[in-house]
Formats: structure tokens, sequence, C-alpha cells
């Protein structure tokens, strides 16, 4: 007999809809599911191989603990023991503090919230990010000072085809989120006008009107370029910005000082093609600009889509319908996994935690004493580079649950290295990841189709993945690890292990904050196929496009960012003259321990390579395939070249799904936006050279001064 199970893909943000087919004898299979609104039954490689995910001969299934520099197996007792043992030890010599939490964007919001109030109030610590800090802050921050809120996109993803023009600056859904692909074309169906901004022309800039091809790191003097031209040739929409807006002459002033001409000089770009850009978006009825990680993992991240939003809000392309400024959110649950907790900074429902009222709220709901929680803790790579620091202000002990930093953080040997130096290091996982392998006690965890458990999609749409299959012998779900650690840690109640008990406390937790999930239950999930947030009350239909009547600023207004160009961390020399530029394939997704473990996608991408332009190859005296060293001050990777003319002939492309020799975060920049703390991703300079013969340096060894 079969069983289906309505639920959702493991991957990307779109969180498409799926059934898990389960019958004796032959496993689990993905079926297709026509009626969900996001994919209306489409799925790309990743998500119609999901399955294979759930093959247990690649699971951990039972704790690992680290004797005589060993992983051996263990029982639950003994793991948990020593894990709370260990974090008691560090807390009583080094203070709170000094235990930190490392989470992750494809935790269930159940996890989320759960993991950001055990960091609170079982070890006290101020200590607790996540990875998403490295995917959406950027644009997460420009949104918060320009609109007073934070949802990827403020209106649902059925909207893009009806807009009369696109900007897409810095992603590649046809890669990304293929069955969102569908979406675009639709637009450009509909006779509207779909522009790509895109060192590299890519399979979704190849669907493009026009493409745009700048330079690596100056997608801010674009962005006000673009502003510049609609002031100087009288198309800001004046009524707009003088009844919904405030700023406008700082911005303005900013802008005049990027003219055409100065622009093409910093971006590479034609002046003409910006004109013609500036023409087809301020003479658009309607209009949306959405960014994804190439304008977002940078330096100047904040600024860069703050002068996107300003683009938006001179032509009166925001706050109505089919209009609006929007972020490509990428991880799984890469929104909620920021509003309830998981951030330094933030409680859930997205509240500040220097918000004395916040505080009560949610100190009420928790059951303990506001004057307790602690404040705002570091950001994601500044809590990694702590690592081991035998400083007052190190972190000496790391629980990290659902992130693989060894593979996915920026300069990746050093933080491998910091994680090395730890006194404890606890990896919460379903494989045995490049981080794991590091750690002192690795727990076994219930993964996607064996637990249940919401998340929210880029559109902010929450969503209800239902649990289709028992998850291997010994394995258990992050919730009740959490609750037992709690309890061995002194605090018996307030950590249920059942999903939907949680839920109903985030719920309590969330109520009157900015992600308002007080109205949104299981059941109203199962029915509606999702609910999109603030939904304040169970009779509150959700709100699917916000802004529509006034911004979430204290009087109403979207705020102008009054931004200028700056140049990135660190620009080509003499030494380091190639700009490197990284991202993701088709068929891998962000560190790869899933998806590399997974046949038909690693046979369709089986390892990392460097792209480059075929006048950079003959300047280099490379050919396809051979072997190529790419040096930053950070480090060494080696890849096979991949030669092509769809990037720029200054600029190198690496994905950054690998470990090992081509493992392309040993050689990006952790300078950081000062609002976002967003490490520079997207931009370093290296030197790029035919690899030599003999073993290249170990990927932990770092570079000396």
């Amino acid at each position: 007999m079969e069983t289906t199970t309505d639920t959702h893909c493991p991957y990307c943000s779109l969180q498409c809809g799926m059934r898990l087919a389960t019958a004796a004898g032959v496993g689990t299979t993905v079926v297709e599911r026509p009626e969900f609104p996001v994919n209306r039954g489409a799925l790309c490689g990743k998500g119609q191989s999901a399955a294979a995910l759930l093959d247990r001969t690649s699971r951990l299934t039972t704790p690992l603990v680290r004797e005589r520099g060993t992983l051996r197996a263990a029982s639950w007792d003994e793991a948990l023991d020593r894990v709370a043992r260990g974090f008691s030890a560090i807390r009583s010599e080094h203070g709170a503090d000094a235990v930190g939490v490392f989470g992750g964007g494809g935790l269930t919001n159940e996890k989320a919230y759960q993991l950001g109030k055990f960091a609170r109030v079982a070890l006290g610590t101020a200590n607790i990010d996540y990875n998403g800090r490295f995917c959406m802050s950027s644009a997460a921050a420009a949104n918060r000072i320009a609109f007073g809120l934070d949802r990827g996109l403020p209106f649902p993803l059925e909207d893009i085809p009806r807009t009369d023009c696109l900007i897409l600056v810095g992603g590649n859904p046809a890669d990304t989120m293929p069955p969102a692909l569908r979406y675009f074309r639709e637009l450009r169906e509909n006779g509207g006008t779909l522009i790509v901004v895109d060192p590299r022309r890519t399979r979704t800039a190849e669907l493009a009107d026009i493409h745009l091809q700048p330079l690596p790191g100056s997608d801010l003097a674009l962005a006000l370029g673009l502003l510049h031209l609609l002031i100087a040739d009288g198309l800001v929409d004046h009524e707009f910005v003088d009844t919904r807006t405030a700023g406008f002459g700082p911005a303005r002033a900013a802008a005049m000082a990027h003219w055409p001409e100065r622009v093409e000089r910093l971006t590479g770009i034609a002046a003409s093609q910006l004109r013609l850009v500036a023409r087809h978006f301020g003479q658009a009825t309607s209009g949306m600009v959405l960014t994804a990680r190439g304008p977002e993992q940078q330096s100047k991240g904040t600024d860069t889509v703050g002068a996107w939003i300003n683009v938006c809000l001179a032509s009166g392309k925001a706050g109505r319908l089919y209009s609006g400024y929007g972020c490509l959110t990428g991880q799984g649950n890469g929104q909620g996994g920021r509003e309830h907790g998981q951030k330094a900074d933030q409680l859930p429902g997205y509240r500040s935690i220097e918000d004395p009222s916040a505080r009560e709220h949610v100190a009420r709901v928790w059951g303990v004493d506001p004057e307790t929680l602690p404040r705002t803790g570091r950001s994601a790579y500044e809590l990694l580079d702590s690592l081991g620091d035998p400083g007052p202000d190190g972190v000496r002990g790391l629980l990290l649950m659902g992130s693989n930093p060894v593979v996915s953080a920026p300069n990746a040997t050093h933080v491998t290295n910091r994680l090395r130096s730890l006194d404890l290091l606890v990896v919460s996982d379903l494989v045995l990841s490049e981080t794991a392998q590091l750690a002192d006690v690795v727990l076994p965890s219930a993964q996607w189709a064996e637990e249940t458990g919401t998340m929210t999609n880029l559109e902010g749409r929450v969503i209800l993945r239902q649990r289709a299959v028992d998850a291997p012998e010994g394995v258990r779900g992050d919730l009740w690890l959490l609750r037992e650690l709690a309890e061995r840690l002194g605090v018996k109640r307030g950590f249920d292990d059942d999903p939907e008990t949680v839920f109903e406390e985030l719920r309590r937790a969330s109520a009157g904050g900015q992600a308002d999930y007080a109205g949104i239950s299981y059941d109203r999930i199962r029915a509606e196929d999702g609910v999109f947030w603030p939904c304040p009350t169970e009779d509150h239909p959700g709100t699917p496009r916000l802004f529509l009547d006034t911004f979430a600023t204290p009087d109403g207004r979207a705020r102008f960012a009054p931004v200028t160009h700056r140049p990135a961390a660190e620009e080509p020399d003499a030494a380091y003259p190639v700009y490197l530029t990284t991202g993701r394939v088709l068929s891998q997704y962000q560190s790869g321990a899933q998806t590399r473990r997974v046949g038909a996608l690693n046979a369709s991408a089986p390892g990392p390579f460097v792209e480059l332009h075929p006048l950079l190859a003959r300047q280099l005296a490379i050919a396809e395939g051979d072997a190529l060293a790419v040096t930053s001050r950070r480090g060494r990777a080696v890849a096979p070249a991949r030669i092509t003319d769809t990037i720029r002939p200054d600029t190198v492309f690496m994905p950054f799904h690998w470990p090992g020799a081509g493992r392309a975060n040993t050689l990006t920049n952790p300078a950081l936006d000062p609002t976002s703390k967003m490490p520079e991703f997207k931009l370093c300079a290296v030197r790029v050279e035919a690899a030599a013969p003999t073993a290249t340096a170990k990927p932990d060894e770092e570079p000396h001064a």
C-alpha cells in the first residue's frame, strides 16, 4: 500500500511543493504537487532527486565522541553528558559568553526559535548567530532602513509577470531556483522588459532583453548613475516622492555626482546603455528591482541595496501594485531563520534584543526575568573569528547546528583553524560534514522528510513540511536534542520537543512583532497552502502584499539612502591583478554537504572549476581543463580551467560547493559591511596562473604574512 505526504523541497527559498510517495519494497519517491502555487508542480533536478537524501548509507546514525584524536561511536547519554559537562565547565571558568551557538538558514522555524531560546535561557550567552548572515543580511538591513520592515519579497511571485519592467541585479535563478524562471519568461511573454545585471552572461542573462555586464563591485555606482539619469531626464515621480518618502534631497545630491560618463568609467557599462535602462525603467507604468547575492555580498552591500531601492522610490515604483524592491532569498528558511531569534541582535517576531518592551514581552512568554536575557552578541564571521581566542572575550565552546563553515565561510582556512582551536566543538548534522569531522562531539540529526516543521519562503509565505518517513534508528530530532541538553544544564522546563507545541509558543512570542505569526496555525497552513506574514489574528487573511497603503516606518514614509560610490575592500593591483567572483551551479547546493552525496547531482557537477575568458586564457597559455592556481592574500586554490566568453576578461569565477584544494572560500575576503556585517564573498583580488605539477598547500594552512 502506498502513502503520500504533502511537503516541500529540502533546498532553496522557493520551498517548492511536492509529495512524497512511500510504498513497501519500493521506498520513497518524489511526486509532483501541481496545485501548490509557488512552483505549480515544477521541480528542478535537486527537488526531483530529493528522496535520495533519505538513503541511510551516508547518514550519521549514532553519536560520535572524540577520544585520543579519533571519533568513535557513543550512546546518546554519554554524548549529551559530555556536552553538558564541557559547556558548564567553560561557563564556570570563562563566563556564559565563552560558549557560542551557530545556526543555519535551513533549520525550520521551530528549530531556529528554540535554538535562540536555548542560547539565551539555557546557556545565557549573547553569542548566537547563523549562516544566513552570509546570505541576505545586507538586503535585510537596507529593507529595514528604507521601509521599516524586512521581508524578502513584499509581493508574491505571481506578481512578477504582471510588472512592466524588472531589473534583476546579481542573481541567476536559472541555476539557483529554476522553477522560478517561468515567472521571468511570463513577464517577457506579457510584453514586459527584463534587464539583468551580472558580470557573467548566465542562463538567466541570456533570457533578458538587456544584459549589463559590470565590473564586479560596481553595482552601487551603477544604481547611482541610474538615479542621476532619472532625475536629469525628468522621470522622477515627484508626487510619490513628496507624499510617501523622506530624504530625497541628500540622495539626489549624491546621485548628481554620478553622471553617465563617470559611471561608465567605474562600471565598464557604456553611457548609452545606462540611458537606455533608465528610460525603460523610468517610463514603465510599473517596475520592480530584485537583488540577489551579487550586490549584497559586498563590504558595501547595505549601501548598494539602498541605492537600488532609491531607484524604485524616485520613480514611484514601490508601495504600489506590481511594483517594488525585493530580495531573492537564498536558503530554504533564510527568511524565517532571521525572524525568530537566531541572529545576534534579534528576538522572536523580528524584535530587537535591545528594545526593553521586546525583552519584556519575550521574557514573559519564556517565563524568565528580562534582566537575565543577554544583549547583542557577535555577528557570524566575528563569532567564527573569535573561536579559541585565549583572551577574555574569546569563545571556547561552540554548538553548531545545520551549517558547514569549513566550506561555506569566507577566509575558510582561517575559520577552519579557529574551529580546531576550540576547547569543545559540538556539531549536530545529518551527515559527517567537513565541519563535523573536526568536532569533539557529533550528534546525528533527523532531516527534512523525517520530521514536521514550518519554513518561511522568500515571499513571506509560511509553509509546512510534514513528516513522511521515520528517521533511522538512533537518530533524534534537534528539538529533542535541545530539550535534553537544557535539562542537563539545569533548565527543566520550557523546551518541548513537539514541533506544533513549539510553533504555538512561537506564535505567542512573535505576537505584536513585525514578523507576527500569531494568526498562523498548522491547520491554516494545510488548508491555505501557506499563510503570508504578518498575520496577527486567526481571522486575518495574511499579507501577500506589503506597503500598498503605508510603509512600516514611524511616519509611514519610505526613506531614501544618502549613499555614494566607494571601492571594494580589496581591488586588483599588480600583485593580484584579476577579480574573483563566486557563486553556485545548477546541480549543487550551498556547501554541498547534501548534494555531493546524491549520485545524479554529483555526476552533473562533479567538482570545482575556474571559469575564465579566452583572452585571459591565451595570456596565461591555459587550455581547457588545465589545472589553474588562483591565489589571494588569504590562500591558494587549484581547479580545472573552464574557458568561456560569457565572463569578463578581467574576472574569474569559482563555485563554492567543494572542500579541498578547489575550495573557493579559501580565497574570499572576510571584510565586513559595517551595517549588516556581511562578508565580501562576491569579489576579491587574485593572481591566476598555471598550477605547478608539485603538491599544493593544504587547505588548512594559512599563508604567512
